[in-house]
This record gives structure tokens, sequence and C-alpha cells, in this order.
């Protein structure tokens, strides 16, 4: 696998003596952390073909079967505070609605803040985590996406069945997941290239992906649930809402969980 996803990448790419492809791990993200204590480079690339121990956003499982999706993580080192980076996974969902475009020929849509969805369905999730140096500066930025690629309905579990999707379920033909990989090492280094110096164009194009933007939505914040309008995305990536009774509030992702008033989106 690590030389068919060699072969579809471009001449120019510049970070492959960076990648690295592992039949199976724990999780892709737990791996490159300790990768990047070690000291590996910015640019670092992590693929596995199977995650046993694969998490998502509030210690969610991300189920990670092998042979059908792709189970990546991409390690950066940027030169900022980590107050710059509030925006990474926006970033980030934007150049995967690219990197989909390329490789499977439809642009999916972006579920706040950081999975990908079509039909309904969730077809990607997205993970960023930072590392910090004793001193509290930023030391690195750890980008998790887990892609279904080759599913179909059955293959997921009863519970989500109703919910998941992959991109063989949206174009309804077999998908080269080497070609998937290879498209998002390709345009998550294009977005690494502007992630500080072009954050206003990569916010737009978020916002244009964004299907959460004008449609109702519930807050969920522990027991509590609110209901509200998403009016917009700020520029820190939080969702701007309006509740009924006039209030407009900026939410972090870190703070609710944001469901569709109905269904999934």
């Amino acid at each position: 696998m690590k030389e068919q996803i060699l072969s579809q990448l471009s001449p120019g790419y510049p970070w492959k003596d960076r990648f690295h492809y592992i039949e199976s791990l724990n999780s892709t993200n737990d791996r490159l952390k300790t990768m990047a204590k070690q000291g590996a480079p910015h640019g670092t690339v992590l693929i596995a073909d199977r995650q046993t121990g694969g998490h998502g956003r509030r210690g969610r499982s991300f189920l990670s079967p092998g042979g059908v999706g792709i189970y990546f993580s991409l390690l950066l080192r940027p030169e900022c505070a980590p107050t710059e980076l509030m925006h990474l996974t926006c970033a980030t969902a934007a150049a995967m609605c690219d990197a989909v475009e390329a490789a499977a020929g439809f642009r999916p849509g972006i579920k706040w803040t950081n999975d990908l969805v079509c039909g309904g369905r969730k077809l990607c999730g997205i993970l960023t985590e930072l590392g910090f140096r004793p001193n509290g500066e930023l030391d690195y930025a750890i980008i998790g996406i887990g892609v279904n690629c080759c599913q179909r309905k059955a293959d997921f579990p009863p519970e989500l069945q109703d919910i998941a999707g992959s991109l063989a379920m949206v174009t309804g033909r077999d998908i080269d997941r080497a070609k998937v990989a290879a498209a998002m090492m390709e345009a998550l280094y294009v977005m690494s290239q502007s992630l500080l110096s072009g954050k206003e164009a990569l916010l737009a194009s978020y916002r244009k992906d964004c299907i959460t933007i004008g449609q109702e939505v519930s807050l969920v914040r522990g027991d509590e649930i609110r209901h509200g309008k998403a009016l917009d995305v700020d520029d820190d990536g939080a969702l701007v809402v309006a509740f009924p009774d006039g209030k407009i509030e900026h939410v972090n992702s870190g703070e609710v969980s944001v469901r569709g008033m109905y269904g999934y989106v």
C-alpha cells in the first residue's frame, strides 16, 4: 500500500521521505504523538490500514477496520502561539473537501466542526491535537483523519447504518484508497503552506462547504440541550448561534456537541 500511495503523489510533493505506513496500530494520532516527542520533523505523515483504538472528539471511538478506510495523521510544527491555530480543524476540513473531490469526484459538505458528510451520512472525522513544551510554548500540532472509503451499508454495525457512509456508497463505484490517501497528503500540504498567512481564504472555503450554517441546531452540553439557528462560523472556527430569546453566542467545539434538529446533520 505504501508504494501505491507514493506512486500517486506528484513528483514535487516535498514530504515523501517523512511518510510512514503501518498495517495495524492502536491509533495513528497516539503513535505520532510519541514520534513527535522523539523529534519527528514537520510534515511527518503516518497512515495505517487499520486501528484497534481509533478515537475522535470527546473520547468517542472511531471504527477503523482494515481494507476499507484511510486512517491518517499529520505532524505540523508551526512557529506560532496556540491561539493562532484556533482555525486548524476548519482549515483541515476544507482541505479534505478538496482531497475527496480530487480523488472521488464529488465534493462533500462539512458538519461543523469536524465531520465530512454527504446525503445525511458521515464519511470522515477529524481530530486535531496540540502538544506543548515544558515552558508552555507550542511544540507541535497533530491532525488525525479517518475516512470511510470502501464500506457498504451492511459493513457498519446496526447502530451506525443510518448515519455512517463511505465514498463508495456516495459514488456507487469502487474507491482507490491509495489515490484518496495521496490526495489527502497533497491537499494538506497545500493547506499547511497558508495555515497562518491565508487564514481568511481557508475560512471562506470552510464556510462555503459548511452545511450547518443556516440550519436549526441542537447544542448539547452535558445534560443541557438548547435549540437555535446557526448563523455563521467566526474567525476562530466557533459556531455563531442565534437563540429564540434573541441572544447570539459563539460556541466553541470543545464545549458542546452540535446536532441537527432532524437526523445526523
